[in-house]
C-alpha cells in the first residue's frame, strides 16, 4: 500500500511539472509564430493531454475489454467538463474565446450526440448495443473534419501574421549595428528558438503521459488492496487518473494567465475523445456499450449543455457558482453511479 502510494505521489510531481513545460513552452511558440494561445490549446494540448485516454482505449481494445474503454473515454469527458472547467472556475472566472463558442462547442456537442445515437443499436434491431468498426470510421471521419478546420484556422492565423510582421519590418528604423529596433523583430528571427520549444513542449507531453501512467497505476492497485471493484475503478479512477494530465495543464495555465490554452485545451481534448479515441478503439475492435453506458452518455451531454450554456452568459465568462455547479453536478453524479455499480 505504502508502495502505491508512493507511485502516485510522483505520478503528481512529474504532472506538475510536465505541465508547466507544456504550457510554458506552449504558450511561447504561439507568439512566436504568431497564432493564438486558443490554437495551441485545441491541438498540441489536447492531442498530447488525450494521450492516456488514447492509450487506455486501444490497449482495451487489444485485451478485448471494451467496457474499460468506454468508461475511460466518457468518464474523463465528464470529468474535464466538471471537474477541471468546474475547478478552474472556482480558481479565477474563464473567459470564453468567441472562436470556442462559435466551432468548438458545437462540435463538442455534435461529437457527444453522434456517440449517443450509435449507442442504440438494439433500437434499430440488433441483438446489442456496440460501437461497431462502421461506427468507429464515421467518428474518425468526423475527427478529420474537425482537424481540418482546426488546422486552416491555424494557417490563417499565421498567415495574417506574415504580412503583419512583414509591413512592420519595412516600416523598421535599422539601428547602427544593423538590428531591428524593437523587440517583437528580433524575437521572430532564426529557428533555433522555436525548435527549443518544440524539445521542451515535448518533454511537457511525456511528462504528462508518465505522471499520469503513474498516477493511474499507484490508484489502480490501492483501490485494489482496499478491495474496490474494478467497473468502479475504471468508472472512477482511470477516468479521473487519465484527466489529469488535462487539469495539471489547465491549472498550470491558468496560474499564467493563458486561459486560452486551458480552456481550448479541455474543450479539444473532449472532442478528441469522443471523436478520435472512441473511433480508433471501435476501428481495432467493436466496443459493446456496458450496463447503465446510456446514463453516462446522458450525464455527459447534460454537462456538455450546462458548459454551452454558461459559456454564453455573465458576458462569454465562466463564473464561479457556475464553476461550482459543474463540479457539483459532476461528483454528483459520480457518487451515484459508483454507489449504484457497488450494489
Amino acid at each position: 500500500m505504502l508502495t502505491s502510494i508512493a507511485i502516485g505521489a510522483a505520478g503528481v510531481v512529474i504532472l506538475v511539472t510536465g505541465g508547466e513545460l507544456l504550457v510554458k513552452n506552449a504558450a511561447s511558440l504561439a507568439r512566436r509564430l504568431g497564432i493564438s494561445p486558443l490554437a495551441v490549446g485545441l491541438t498540441i494540448v489536447a492531442f498530447g493531454t488525450s494521450a492516456p485516454e488514447l492509450a487506455v482505449g486501444i490497449g482495451a481494445a487489444l485485451s478485448d475489454s471494451g467496457t474499460l474503454a468506454f468508461g475511460n473515454i466518457f468518464g474523463s469527458n465528464l470529468a474535464n467538463i466538471g471537474l477541471i472547467v468546474g475547478l478552474c472556475a472556482l480558481v479565477r472566472p474563464l473567459p470564453i474565446d468567441n472562436a470556442i463558442i462559435r466551432r468548438e462547442l458545437p462540435m463538442m456537442l455534435l461529437a457527444t450526440a453522434a456517440a449517443i445515437v450509435m449507442a442504440f443499436d438494439t433500437d434499430l434491431g440488433e441483438t446489442r448495443n456496440v460501437y461497431t468498426r462502421s461506427d468507429g470510421l464515421v467518428l474518425l471521419l468526423f475527427f478529420g473534419v474537425f482537424l481540418w478546420y482546426t488546422l486552416g484556422d491555424l494557417l490563417r492565423q499565421r498567415g495574417r501574421s506574415n504580412s503583419c510582421d512583414t509591413l512592420k519590418i519595412a516600416a523598421a528604423p535599422v539601428v547602427a549595428d544593423g538590428a531591428w529596433a524593437g523587440s517583437a523583430a528580433n524575437e521572430d528571427l532564426g529557428h533555433s528558438g522555436i525548435t527549443f520549444r518544440l524539445v521542451l513542449i515535448a518533454l511537457g507531453l511525456v511528462g504528462l503521459a508518465v505522471g499520469g501512467n503513474l498516477v493511474v497505476t499507484g490508484a489502480v492497485d490501492l483501490a485494489r488492496a482496499l478491495g474496490v471493484s474494478e467497473v468502479v475503478i475504471g468508472l472512477t479512477v482511470v477516468a479521473v487518473g487519465t484527466s489529469l494530465p488535462e487539469l495539471a495543464a489547465s491549472l498550470s495555465a491558468l496560474r499564467r494567465r493563458e486561459v486560452g490554452i486551458a480552456v481550448g485545451g479541455v474543450v479539444g481534448s473532449n472532442i478528441f475523445n469522443t471523436l478520435l479515441v472512441t473511433g480508433t478503439t471501435a476501428t481495432i475492435r467493436p466496443m459493446p456499450i456496458p450496463e447503465g453506458g446510456h446514463l453516462d452518455l446522458a450525464a455527459t451531454a447534460v454537462l456538455s449543455l450546462a458548459l454551452v450554456l454558461f459559456a454564453r452568459t455573465n458576458n462569454q465568462k465562466i463564473i464561479r457558482y457556475e464553476g461550482l455547479g459543474l463540479l457539483l453536478l459532476w461528483a454528483g453524479y459520480l457518487t451515484a453511479r459508483t454507489l449504484w455499480l457497488s450494489l
